[in-house]
């Protein structure tokens, strides 16, 4: 019986692994209403590879735009990696073609056309052992929206603490 245990317990461990957070963009969640969001690839190169591995990947800046039928993801710095020569090495800020499917990026295209929304990359992480990104088409928000938003969040926060004292 405490054998059957172990394995659940490994193979939990395991999809955990297959599925790790490797870089967040918490502050486009402040930044932004997200409307909805998309799983896609991303085209990286070897060293790339690495570096997100190895968490040194940057979102805050970073946004998506479609040129020429396809997804781009612009400003998104991804630090050169430590143990590869200048020569063999990236460039931290260039422009990364995403992958998604035509119909995705049709839909997207639609979206963003209307005023005042734009594709923000939300968070970089594992799936298997491939590296997604997750991107969020958003609103920007104004600053009244921002504080009614921490209201609101403030609002639910005291109503979780006084049922956990009941």
């Amino acid at each position: 019986m405490a054998k059957g245990g172990t394995k659940k317990l490994a193979a939990r461990a395991q999809r955990d692994a297959a599925r790790r957070l490797l870089a967040d963009n918490r502050f486009a969640r402040h930044q932004y209403e997200i409307l909805d969001d998309l799983e896609c690839g991303i085209e990286l190169l070897g060293t790339e590879v690495k570096s997100v591995r190895a968490g040194q990947a940057n979102l805050r800046d970073g946004f998506c735009l479609i040129r020429n039928g396809e997804l781009q993801l612009h400003n998104v710095h991804i630090s050169p990696h430590s143990h590869a020569g200048a020569y063999f090495n990236h460039e931290p800020l260039r422009v990364r073609r995403l992958l998604a499917h035509r119909r995705e990026i049709e839909r997207l295209r639609v979206a963003l056309e209307q005023k005042g929304l734009t594709l923000i990359p939300l968070n970089l992480h594992l799936h298997g052992s491939w590296i997604k990104v997750s991107l969020g088409l958003g609103k920007g928000r104004k600053l009244h929206d921002k504080r009614q938003e921490e209201r609101r969040k403030q609002e639910a926060k005291d109503t979780r603490s006084a049922i956990a004292r009941l």
